[in-house]
């Protein structure tokens, strides 16, 4: 191990990596809530919060016209979908002589209604197969009788070609059996009354296509007429929301960014909004929403360019003018008369519920309804990330943010360069996210620096960089990942020899392919990511039973490229030091994907750490096992790098199988 001598003014001089830090497991995880979606109602706000130390549930949480802050769920409810296993969109709300809420339960996934000072009625029956009927993205009608509804339906035996997906239009009030509105396509999402509830709208695609790559916008008058509105192959649209005056709004990629249209019923579509910034994301979860109508005919929305997001507006006569907000990421934009109410966060603060209003084109009125927490840490000890640029193969360009080390206690051993954490986000039909994560500030503050990667796929980019990883995945992405941590060490801002990669899901058989494909790396750490690309194709959920058909190529036809970029087919080439964590009710990567990968690590002598996480699923949602997956990755790079790891913080070691015979 490396220690230090010596300090220079107020700062100690230490090996990178053993820096002592505040920013530990538990400040991580302490008091943490994962802000969900925001809506509006009858003069109140109300948002969903993901609570680690209540074992992962949501609490929906309701700010009153008069400020006051209620907790709307009794324990242990929990408003949380398994639609499509990512879930999103679990609740509903609707205002009649008192706001009434409706919810999935995350426990029997049955839909709930609760009013103010009741308790949670169930509304649909308990199904033969439990948890088979799911629930989401709910629209309540206006005259709050009616719920037009996602329903996934999962028979007997849990195959993926079995699962059914419709639009239902489910009875909330006084009972009566669902109606099935719309079925055939293999997905659906977004139904959506208009104004008058006259006419319903959603969103609908098929195999093999996910929702980025083609959808069809449809609506359906009270005669039962049906227009297809927008899409088709090659047209991803999202997010459809009918504005106050009756016409119908969306973002659709037809110019190769997510931009704004309208169409104005019986009429054509018209373009709103055109620029060269994404105002949709991909629709991993239900739910989302990245803008809204302000009074006067305005429209409020997010757009990302440059990694970041910016709010903007667009006035009736087309202007489009950017607010000045101290933002880089914004989710669930709603509005109401000159009032807007967002999930908002920056490089320095965590994210928050904010309200403001849209004045002359300018925010006023600032006020945070949620606040990030206080972690009592002055911002020195916060890296900032810098959104970075850099050549890759094909003599082409990706991207990433670079956070450099940062303690303001703690520098460098003379000529010592930092190690790098290289990040692979997930999806891969992801993004690196501009925005305070302790998870980030945990490494860097310890001395470690951090990239993370907009590989090639990666959405912001616009939709011919999203196509850049058509059939590519486990080569272009692999190759931009790679090419990050070279140019950062070639750069000086890396050291070349303790270069680690790390990735869960998607990104977790990135890191596998990096890692089975160079010798770049000295570590590894792989959070639920694939192995072998043939059993995610035959075992997966049904939402991705089809994606790798896009990603990597028709299976089985071919075959051949499956067994080609599997990790576990790989790993005669793989030598390097690898940690895996798993949960062991994962249904999108099942256990048996890290497992393979392990044991075969275990027979080639590789050194190996293995962790797992009983009860959780795809993502760690508790606070003990959020916390325990952070402490064993450090205690993993640390032994397999050769640093100390602050004894102050009484961190467990890892136990790392075969690494004492190989040193």
């Amino acid at each position: 191990m490396t220690h230090c001598t010596g300090m220079t003014g107020q700062q100690q001089v230490l090996a990178c990596g053993s820096w002592p830090t505040p920013i530990t497991s538990e400040l991580v995880v302490r008091a943490l809530v994962g802000l969900g979606e925001v809506a509006l109602c009858g003069g109140e706000v109300w948002w969903a919060e993901q609570r680690p130390q209540e074992g992962g549930r949501t609490q929906l949480v309701r700010l009153t016209p008069s400020g006051a802050r209620d907790e709307v769920l009794p324990t242990p409810a929990n408003a949380r979908t398994a639609v499509h296993e990512y879930g999103g969109g679990a609740w509903w709300l609707h205002e009649g002589q008192q706001v009434a809420v409706w919810y999935a339960e995350w426990s029997d996934q049955r839909v709930y209604r609760l009013t103010a000072g009741g308790t949670p009625e169930p509304v649909t029956e308990a199904p033969a197969v439990p948890r088979g009927d799911r629930w989401t993205d709910g629209c309540v009608h206006p005259d709050g009788t009616v719920l037009a509804v996602v329903l996934e339906r999962h028979a007997a035996g849990g195959r993926a070609r079995d699962v059914r997906n419709e639009i239902v239009a489910l009875p909330v009030v006084d009972g009566g059996e669902p109606e099935v509105l719309v079925t055939g396509p293999d997905f659906v999402s977004d139904p959506r009354w208009s104004p008058d509830g006259t006419t319903l709208c959603w969103l609908e695609w098929d195999h093999p296509d996910m929702p980025w790559v083609s959808t069809r916008l449809v609506v359906r008058s009270g005669a039962g007429d049906t227009t297809l509105v927008a899409g088709g192959p090659g047209e991803s649209v999202v997010q459809p929301r009918w504005a106050p005056d009756g016409t119908l709004w969306f973002a659709s990629d037809r110019t190769g960014w997510w931009n704004l249209y309208r169409w104005v019923p019986g009429g054509a579509v018209e373009p709103m909004v055109v620029m060269d910034a994404e105002i949709g994301k991909p629709p991993w979860v239900f739910g989302r929403s990245g803008y809204a109508f302000l009074d006067g005919g305005r429209v409020v929305f997010a757009h990302r360019r440059v990694g970041a997001d910016q709010l903007a507006v667009r006035d009736p006569g087309g202007r489009v003018i950017d607010l000045d907000l101290p933002y880089t990421v914004l989710e669930s934009v709603q509005a109401t008369g000159d009032t807007v109410v967002s999930v908002a966060a920056s490089p320095t603060r965590e994210a928050e519920v904010v309200r403001f209003r849209v004045v002359d084109e300018r925010p006023t009125a600032m006020e945070i309804l949620r606040p990030a927490r206080d972690l009592g840490l002055a911002s020195s000890w916060f890296s900032v990330p810098e959104h970075v640029s850099f050549p890759t193969s094909g003599g082409e360009t990706a991207y990433a943010l670079y956070y450099p080390p940062t303690n303001p206690q703690a520098v460098a051993l003379a000529g010592e360069r930092p190690p790098l954490l290289v990040l692979i986000h997930g999806g891969p039909t992801g993004a690196a996210q501009a925005v305070l994560r302790l998870g980030v500030q945990y490494w860097t503050s310890r001395g470690f620096a951090v990239v993370d990667v907009d590989y090639r796929g990666s959405t912001g980019y616009g939709r011919r960089y999203r196509e850049r990883l058509d059939g590519q995945w486990g080569v272009a992405d692999v190759d931009d990942c790679v090419a990050a941590a070279r140019w950062l060490a070639d750069s000086g801002r890396a050291d070349p020899d303790r270069l680690c990669i790390r990735g869960g899901s998607a990104g977790g058989f990135t890191t596998l392919a990096v890692l089975a494909s160079h010798d770049a790396f000295a570590a590894g750490g792989n959070h639920f990511g694939v192995s072998d690309l043939e059993a995610l194709a035959r075992d997966t959920h049904k939402f991705e039973s089809r994606y790798l058909d896009g990603l990597v190529g028709p299976y089985p036809a071919r075959r051949d490229l499956y067994v080609e970029r599997s990790p576990i087919h790989r790993v005669e080439s793989f030598d390097t030091p690898l940690i895996v964590f798993q949960g062991l009710e994962d249904p999108v990567v099942p256990p048996a994907q890290s497992q393979l990968i392990v044991d075969a690590l275990r027979a080639k002598k590789v050194p190996v750490a293995y962790v797992t996480f009983p009860g959780e699923q795809h993502g760690f949602r508790q606070a003990a096992n959020m916390r325990r997956a952070l402490d064993a990755e450090l205690s993993f790079y640390a032994q397999v790098l050769g640093f100390d790891v602050p004894a102050e913080e009484g961190i467990d070691p890892v136990h790392v199988e075969n690494l004492r015979a190989r040193r």
